[in-house]
């Protein structure tokens, strides 16, 4: 694990730079920005993508396969804390007194002089993100943008833009939302995690004090997530003076959602200095509603008209790898998801509920990371429990984790109260056979993680076909 030195002084200038793991949604997408800045931008990847072809046509130097002489004569690289150390072009670097960015610092330089909005929790802040974006250009702004995941509307990531705005989905996870100079802070949550980072709950949370105390115009927080609570009280606490305005359902909130229709494309009331205004977004859940009403909040922060700024969210359908529908196989409908926390499962799951129908929902659950899975497999066992009918849970994706001896996929499955509900499969082709001769008509199939699980789904598809063409034979 790459971790950014928050104390770095990021270079004045910067002319030619290379990125290694290039091919990743975050990284393509500061490499896109750091194109369009003028600067010489090249890259390696192991593995050829959509990201890496997309590059190449802007004129972008990409190389597939990771090697010293790659790095050619780049001033700096730019790293993700995925990186193993070992990495060639790594060992170049420092071998040869390069400088080395982390993809944060990579971004902060990009967004420095600018009037950055910040999006920061521990979920939901990708979505939030894609929903500001989409606001932001519905009412006529033009802002820079960098995002962790795909607009589903604009089909990028990130994107330059002519004005001073600069939309930041900030990572907690290796303290990196520190380095932005935000002038406003949107908390979407604060759900502790990543405590291999920050070593305890206290200073995971002390962090989050911390960023929205760096913010110069507005604090934008919820009010409904007990840790984002505790974060709250202790700005309050310290008589921070940058003003702080609270979203959410509760009836304290400053810009307060009511009235929440699921059942369909959700739609929604917000009552906001005693006014009331309604909306609504062409995707499913009650979490996107709430999400919808922390972008309105930063919106209206921002000088926009509630109403006028609810009708521009409004045009927000979703990013990639958000319930993203893949293929539907004699009635069985196959979707994938981000969801990677527990508390995202719980509401990936309740939102699905609403497009199943009469049939029965099937969670492919893939668990990320093994310091993850080792803190939070009762809490993913108990809500994959409660939310779906089924569940396969599939081997531990590492990531940028060492394995850990007995951290596996079946530390999940292990705590479901019925094992008649959960079967924990360590092969991926056994894993989509099991699901064919699961399923039927009516059925939904939901994968989940932001690991590698998507990468199933052809073979789950391909195992249906299999099974009802030859019912049909």
């Amino acid at each position: 694990m790459i971790y950014p030195d928050l104390e770095m002084e990021l270079p004045g200038h910067l002319e030619r730079v290379h990125f290694v793991g290039i091919g990743g949604s975050g990284m393509s997408g500061i490499a896109r920005m750091m194109h369009a800045a003028g600067v010489a931008v090249s890259g390696s990847d192991r593995s050829e993508n959509y990201n890496t072809r997309a590059l190449r046509e802007l004129g972008i130097t990409v190389s597939i396969g990771h090697d010293a002489a790659h790095v050619g004569d780049a001033e700096a690289i730019v790293v993700t804390g995925a990186l193993w150390q070992d990495n060639p072009e790594y060992r170049f670097a420092l071998e040869h007194g390069l400088p080395v960015l982390h993809r944060s610092q990579a971004l902060a330089w990009l967004a420095r002089g600018r009037r950055v909005v910040s999006v920061a929790g521990a979920h939901g802040k990708t979505t939030s993100t894609g929903m500001l974006v989409t606001g932001l250009l519905g009412l006529g702004a033009d802002p820079s943008f960098v995002n962790g995941g795909v607009i589903e509307s604009l089909g990028v990531s990130a994107a330059p833009g002519g004005d001073d705005l600069f939309v930041i989905e900030a990572d907690e996870s290796d303290g990196s939302f520190l380095l932005y100079d935000t002038a406003i802070a949107l908390i979407t949550n604060v759900d502790p995690e990543h405590l291999d980072f920050y070593g305890s709950r206290e200073a995971f949370m002390r962090a989050f004090v911390d960023f929205a105390s760096g913010a110069s115009e507005q604090v934008v927080i919820s009010a409904d997530d007990a840790g984002a609570g505790e974060v709250l009280a202790a700005l309050r606490a310290s008589g921070l003076a940058t003003p702080i305005r609270t979203f959410g359902e509760a009836e304290d909130a400053d810009v307060r959602i009511t009235g929440i229709d699921d059942s369909g494309p959700v739609r929604f009331t917000v009552e906001i200095d005693g006014a009331a205004y309604t909306g609504g977004l062409p995707v499913f859940g009650r979490h996107n509603a709430v999400n919808a009403v922390g972008a309105l909040a930063v919106l209206t922060a921002l000088g926009f008209e509630p109403q006028a700024a609810l009708d521009a969210l409004g045009g927000f359908a979703g990013t990639k790898r958000r319930f993203e529908f893949h293929a539907e196989v004699s009635g069985v409908r196959v979707y994938d998801d981000y969801a990677h926390h527990p508390t995202e499962v719980e509401a990936l799951l309740d939102s699905a509920r609403a497009v199943v129908g009469e049939g029965r929902l099937i969670a492919i659950h893939q668990p990320h990371l093994y310091s993850r899975t080792r803190h939070f497999h009762r809490e993913f066992a108990e809500v994959l429990e409660h939310g779906a009918d089924h569940t396969v849970v599939l081997e531990v994706d590492g990531a940028r984790e060492d394995p850990v001896p007995d951290v596996t996929g079946a530390l999940v499955s292990n705590d479901f109260s019925d094992p008649s509900r959960v079967a924990y499969i360590d092969d991926w082709q056994r894993a989509a056979d099991y699901l064919a001769e699961l399923a039927r008509p009516g059925d939904v199939m939901v994968t989940m993680s932001c690991g590698t699980v998507y990468q199933i789904i052809p073979q789950v598809v391909s195992a249906l076909r299999n099974r009802f063409e030859s019912e049909t034979s």
